[in-house]
C-alpha cells in the first residue's frame, strides 16, 4: 500500500501503547475510506447492545473471518454479520497496516471498524474477548481527533492521554495488551477526511482458536 510511513520504531511509547503518528499520508487515508466504505456495503455499521441493556454509542462492523459482537448475553466473536451476511475480507491496505507495525506473522482474523459521531465516547476497558493475549492489537485512526485515554492492566489507577490524529496508528501489544482504555472524546470537524465528520477506528486482533465459534 502506497503511503505508509513506515517507521523502524515508533513516534512515542506511553505505557507500553507504541505511537506512530501521521503513519498513513492523505492519499493513503483518502483511499483507504473509500475502500472500507466500498467493502462494508452488505455489512453496514449497527450499534449493538450491551450486556448492561444499552446501546454502545459507536457504529460498528467488521471484516475478515471473524467479527466481534454484543448483546445482553455477552461479547463474542461470530462468522456473520446480524443480517446473516459473512463479514467480507480485511482489505489488503489495511493488511498492509498490520505487516508493517505489528512485527508478528500471523495475519489478524477480524478487523472491527467504529465510527465515532460528534458526541460518541468508549469507557475505559480491556481487549480481553480474543482468548489469548500473545499477539498484538492494531489500531488505525481516520478522521477527527480522539482523545486517547491509556491505563493500567487493572482498573483505576494514573492514566495518560494523547490526541490521535488521523492516519496516526497505535499498537497494544505487551504489557500494554491488556491495560484498560477508552476515548473521553471526539473533537468533531477537526479533520476534511469524512464528509459528514466523525471518526473511523479500525481495530485488527488475532482470535485464537480456543474462542472460534462453531458455526
Amino acid at each position: 500500500m502506497c503511503g505508509l510511513n513506515v517507521h523502524m520504531t515508533p513516534d512515542l511509547n506511553i505505557r507500553g501503547f507504541q505511537i506512530y503518528e501521521r503513519f498513513l499520508d492523505i492519499e493513503a487515508q483518502t483511499r483507504l475510506v473509500s475502500l472500507l466504505r466500498a467493502v462494508a456495503a452488505k455489512t453496514p455499521p449497527f450499534q449493538p447492545v450491551l450486556p448492561s441493556g444499552k446501546r454502545m454509542s459507536v457504529r460498528m462492523t467488521s471484516f475478515g473471518r471473524l467479527g466481534w459482537l454484543a448483546n445482553v448475553n455477552g461479547y463474542r466473536y461470530a462468522t456473520h454479520h446480524p443480517n446473516g451476511t459473512p463479514w467480507p475480507a480485511i482489505p489488503d491496505d489495511v493488511l498492509a497496516i498490520w505487516a508493517a507495525v505489528s512485527g508478528v506473522d500471523r495475519a489478524p482474523d477480524c478487523c472491527l471498524m467504529n465510527y465515532y459521531a460528534e458526541a460518541t465516547k468508549m469507557g475505559m476497558h480491556q481487549d480481553r474477548d480474543e482468548g489469548e493475549f500473545q499477539w498484538p492489537v492494531v489500531s488505525v485512526t481516520l478522521g477527527d481527533d480522539a482523545l486517547f485515554r491509556m491505563g493500567n492492566v487493572t482498573r483505576g489507577g494514573a492514566t495518560d492521554s494523547l490526541w490521535l490524529r488521523s492516519g496516526d496508528v497505535v499498537v497494544m501489544g505487551g504489557d500494554a495488551r491488556l491495560a484498560y482504555h477508552g476515548v473521553d472524546r471526539i473533537a468533531f470537524g477537526t479533520s476534511p477526511l469524512l464528509a459528514k465528520g466523525g471518526r473511523l477506528n479500525l481495530t485488527m486482533r488475532v482470535v485464537a482458536s480456543t474462542c472460534l465459534p462453531t458455526s
